[in-house]
């Protein structure tokens, strides 16, 4: 194994070479903005899947490979005469300072606040101002557009359903646009079900759909309310329903009974005692990200 350490330049020259039309690999060469981005996002779930297995030898190389992402990007973009990896961090580390006013005063960093520590900064002072600078931020972009701002903005329409329900309904709830506790969501959530049954008893399938819709949306507020983040929540069941299926099969197999042999009181009794098991063991899901 090399012992040579290397670092960030070294990272992009590497991909200035694999990017080279006539001595660079041929597949990175074929490469543009729409290929990679399937790419990106696998890294990103891949990066979760490692932190949420505790697998922290792994992470290193999964947020490598997550970094080389934003690598391809500012290559393609240096190569167009867009901008390069150094406006990219510029870009990154200016918004940071304008956006903690609270620990860089002065907006750069040899303005770092001294005599107070994190915890005496008033949190909620803390999040108005970081959304109000988002504010102005999306005002300015969007000066001369047709249309005005919305605090809907910049949430992305690549994200999962579930996160991206969680982003719109936090930032219309960020300004008042919200049930005044969780009993009024919970009593949302028996109202779009009791319309699915609706839906249902009438035959009407497409309707139905339609209001489950409606239902994920509820419950994505709940998960709000309770400050979970509703992915995390249903990355977690998965996880439970999959180790607990696996519970069922290998019982299952232990008997020697094929599983589409096995009738549904069979699976039941497995299943609950896979869940007894189960749930001795298991942690709460990991709470969301605060902003925004």
């Amino acid at each position: 194994m090399s012992q040579t350490r290397y670092d960030l330049d070294d990272l992009l020259t590497l991909m200035a070479v694999l990017r080279d039309p006539e001595r660079g690999c041929p597949w990175d060469v074929q490469q543009d903005w729409g290929s990679i981005v399937p790419h990106t996002l696998e890294e990103a779930y891949e990066v979760a899947d490692a932190i949420e297995r505790r697998a922290f030898d792994e992470l290193p190389g999964e947020l490598g490979d997550l970094l080389f992402q934003v690598v391809y990007y500012s290559q393609f973009a240096a190569e167009e005469g867009r901008f390069d990896f150094h406006d990219v961090v510029h870009t990154l580390t200016d918004k940071m300072l304008r956006r903690h006013p609270h620990v860089f005063p002065e907006g750069t960093l040899g303005s770092r606040r001294t005599g107070m520590s994190a915890a005496e900064v008033e949190t909620r002072q803390v999040h108005s101002r970081w959304e109000a600078l988002k504010a102005e931020e999306r005002a300015r972009r969007a000066a001369g557009q047709a249309t005005p701002p919305s605090v809907l903005d910049e949430v992305p329409h690549t994200l999962p359903a579930l996160s991206r329900a969680a982003k719109l309904s936090k930032r219309a709830a960020r300004v008042g646009f919200d049930w005044p506790d969780t009993r009024g969501v919970i009593a949302k959530v028996r109202e779009e079900l009791e319309e699915v049954e609706a839906a249902l008893a009438e035959g009407d399938r497409d309707h139905a759909a339609e209001e489950v819709g409606d239902l994920l949306f509820a419950v994505t507020n709940l998960a709000r309310t309770l400050k979970a983040d509703p992915e995390q929540c249903l990355r977690a069941t998965n996880a439970r329903f999959e180790r607990r299926f696996r519970h069922v099969e290998a019982a299952l197999a232990a008997e020697g009974t094929p599983l589409p042999e096995a009738g549904l009181a069979r699976l039941e009794r497995h299943w609950q005692a896979a869940k007894q098991h189960d749930d001795t063991s298991t942690s709460p899901p990991p709470q969301g990200d605060s902003r925004p």
